[in-house]
């Protein structure tokens, strides 16, 4: 789904970023541009970017290892 029309951002773009290594919304902002024009998509952008990294965080963690 597009989120930023005025940047041509979609919610993928931003899962994208945080895949890449964004880990906070302004770091999305600038690899993205999402929400740097109007505005009206940043509260949106913000919501997708939170959820990616919580699911990004969360992959992460299940892959590591407890010694015994």
């Amino acid at each position: 789904m597009y989120v930023c029309l005025c940047k041509n951002v979609t919610d993928h773009r931003i899962r994208h970023a945080v895949e890449d290594g964004a880990r906070s919304w302004r770091e999305v902002q600038q690899v993205t541009g999402c929400g740097t024009q109007c505005g009206k998509c940043a509260c949106t952008g913000k919501d997708i970017t939170r959820e990616a990294i919580r699911d990004e965080l969360s992959a992460a963690a299940q892959g590591l290892a407890y010694a015994v």
